[in-house]
């Protein structure tokens, strides 16, 4: 159920969940000539210039902060320093700032949503996942998709297969 991103028209009735992929390639650090960043920015644009609605659960929140933390620490090559002893240190203040910034931008394109997990069936999502099947996180994210009519917008081919509205430039995800 998957579409191309590059190809689809945005209308103010599209009711949207950007996943965390997507505002790390926007607001996220990112490699010089990344394709994709362009690609999600030039959806964003657009999403915004239709008056779609975009909403955002914590869970998506706090992805994109820790993520943005650890791809910073990546960055500055400090394997052989634990990654909380990092983020307490003086060092990670200006990343901090810029986390928060990047945070408060990606928040202001949004409404919040709840992810409605008191009524999410977790036994099952729990033995998906041990099966080896999902990653728990997604299914939650796949969940409240289903759950309030949402497309989901994401380059994460983890969603391949299921069964709700995706918005993508990813190939795996449009076979």
């Amino acid at each position: 159920m998957a579409s191309n991103i590059r190809q689809y028209n945005f209308t103010q009735h599209d009711e949207l969940l950007l996943d965390t992929n997507i505002w790390l390639f926007i607001y996220g650090p990112q490699k010089p000539g990344n394709n994709k960043a362009a690609v999600y920015s030039q959806a964003l644009s657009e999403i915004i210039s239709s008056r779609s609605r975009i909403y955002i659960d914590v869970l998506i929140v706090s992805e994109f902060i820790n993520t943005y933390a650890r791809l910073q620490w990546d960055i500055l090559g400090r394997p052989h320093e634990y990654f909380k002893k990092f983020r307490k240190s003086q060092d990670f203040k200006p990343i901090a700032k810029d986390i928060a910034d990047s945070a408060r931008r990606v928040l202001g394109h949004c409404s919040k949503i709840d992810s409605g997990f008191e009524t999410v069936d977790t036994k099952q999502l729990i033995a998906e996942y041990e099966a080896g099947d999902a990653d728990f996180n997604d299914q939650i994210i796949a969940e409240l998709c289903r759950k309030k009519g949402l497309k989901l917008v994401t380059d994460d081919a983890d969603f391949h297969g299921q069964d709700i509205p995706v918005l993508t430039a990813n190939k795996k995800l449009l076979v």
